[in-house]
């Protein structure tokens, strides 16, 4: 079994960066190709962002992002501590409409299940775990 790195800062956009090396770091180190190491970099800015925005309405809160990978198969977990949400179970967007007929709200976590081979969500001990798997 492949050990897991671990990075948790605090949720704010100023860390985007330093999570997205994070993920550069580790997927270099596994000799990744460039396609999957770009689709795993945009799902995870993708869902940090909304992290930093939505998680923690009083402004002040954490970010974890773990990450392994194992018999090529990668598997990074963002996690935080913030209000519950799923946001896998809010219906896929319909692309083929308007962006004011398909309305505000959706397409990100749908582009993110669009780049990975699974998306998982857990709410447990007291916080949210969004896992992502791709196999390289």
């Amino acid at each position: 079994m492949n050990e897991e790195s671990v990075l948790k800062i605090p949720a704010r956009l100023e860390g985007l960066d330093l999570i997205l090396s994070f993920v550069s770091f580790l997927l270099d180190s596994h000799g990744c190709s460039p396609q999957a190491r770009t689709q795993l970099r945009m799902a995870v800015e993708e869902l940090y962002v909304n992290v930093t925005l939505y998680a923690y309405p009083s402004g002040d809160g954490w970010a974890e992002i773990r990450g392994s990978v194992e018999d090529g198969m990668v598997t990074l977990r963002l996690i935080d501590g913030g209000t519950p949400f799923n946001p896998l179970e809010k219906d896929d967007p319909d692309i083929m409409l308007s962006g004011e007929e398909r309305g505000i709200g959706g397409l990100g976590i749908f582009m993110v299940k669009t780049m990975v081979d699974e998306v998982e969500y857990e709410y447990r001990d007291g916080c949210n775990q969004l896992t992502l798997r791709k196999q390289l």
